[in-house]
C-alpha cells in the first residue's frame, strides 16, 4: 500500500477541472485545468484509452455529449482525436501527457480510470498501461483510482509506486443495472480494498453514512468524496470525508 500524499487532503479537488462551459472551460479540458491551478485547487480528471492506446482525458464512452460527434472514443486514434474539438472552446481532446505538462506538479492530480463497458469486469489493461506510460518521470503529487477493482489491481502491477484507491458508491442506481448482482454486492462492501492495495477511497457524497465507509475510516483510511455542488453539501460531506471533489461553486481553500 502506497499512502495517499497529504496534498490530497489539503485543498479541495475540482471535479474534471474547474469547468464552466459558459466561460469556455469544458470539463476535463486544459482550460479547466488552468483555471483550477489559478485558483489553487487540486484536479480530479477522467481517463479513457484511445484506439491506439493513448491515455485521453475524457469522461464519456461516447463522444457526442462533449464534442457533438457520435462514436466511441476507444475507436479513434490520438491523431483523429486531435481533430475533434470540445464543445465550449474547440480545444482538442487532451492527452494525459498534455495535462501533466501543464500542471507540472503545481497541484495534486487525482486520475480516475473509467471502466470500458460499465460491468466492472476484467479489462485488457490498455488504459492502465497508457496511464503508467504517461506518468513515467512525473514528480508531482498524483494518485489513481477507479470504480473497477480490476483496474486498480492492474495499476498495482504496472505502477506499484503510484498511490491508488477505489471510487465507491452504494451501487443502487440505474447505471449499476449492467453489473452482475454478486459483483455489485462486492463493490458495495468495498470488498476489494485490501486485495488491490488501495490506500484511500473516494465515495459518493450522498452515501457517506455507509457502514463500509465507517469501517475503513475507523482504520485510518483517508476518505475523499464525489461530487459536492454547494457549500451546504460540502459542510455535510466534511462530517465524514477528509476532502471533497466539487463543482458548480468555489469551494474554500485553506489560508496560505
Amino acid at each position: 500500500m502506497i499512502p495517499l500524499p497529504q496534498a490530497f487532503l489539503t485543498v479541495p479537488l475540482a471535479h474534471r477541472g474547474l469547468h464552466d462551459l459558459t466561460a469556455g472551460r469544458p470539463e476535463n479540458s486544459l482550460a479547466a485545468a488552468r483555471a483550477a491551478i489559478g485558483a489553487g485547487y487540486g484536479i480530479e480528471l477522467d481517463i479513457r484509452a484511445s484506439g491506439d492506446h493513448r491515455a485521453m482525458v475524457f469522461h464519456d464512452h461516447d463522444m457526442r455529449r462533449l464534442t457533438g460527434r457520435p462514436g466511441d472514443i476507444g475507436g479513434c486514434s490520438r491523431a483523429e482525436l486531435r481533430r475533434v474539438g470540445l464543445i465550449g472552446n474547440g480545444e482538442p481532446v487532451p492527452t494525459l501527457e498534455a495535462f501533466l505538462d501543464l500542471v507540472a506538479g503545481r497541484v495534486p492530480l487525482l486520475i480516475e480510470i473509467k471502466d470500458r463497458d460499465g460491468t466492472m469486469g476484467p479489462g485488457d489493461g490498455a488504459p492502465e498501461k497508457a496511464v503508467t506510460g504517461a506518468l513515467c518521470g512525473y514528480s508531482g503529487p498524483v494518485a489513481v483510482m477507479s470504480f473497477n477493482p480490476h483496474s486498480v489491481a492492474a495499476m498495482a502491477e504496472y505502477a506499484p509506486d503510484v498511490p491508488r484507491g477505489l471510487t465507491t458508491e452504494d451501487w443502487t442506481g440505474r447505471d449499476a443495472a449492467a453489473i452482475p448482482a454478486a459483483r455489485r454486492a462486492s463493490l458495495r462492501r468495498i470488498a476489494g480494498f485490501d486485495r488491490v492495495g488501495a490506500s484511500f477511497i473516494s465515495h459518493h457524497a450522498a452515501d457517506l453514512a455507509s457502514p463500509h465507509v465507517a469501517a475503513l475510516k475507523a482504520r485510518g483510511v483517508p476518505v475523499l468524496c464525489w461530487t459536492v455542488r454547494s457549500p451546504e453539501e460540502e459542510a455535510r460531506a466534511r462530517q465524514v470525508a477528509d476532502n471533497v471533489t466539487f463543482e458548480g461553486y468555489m469551494a474554500p481553500c485553506p489560508a496560505g
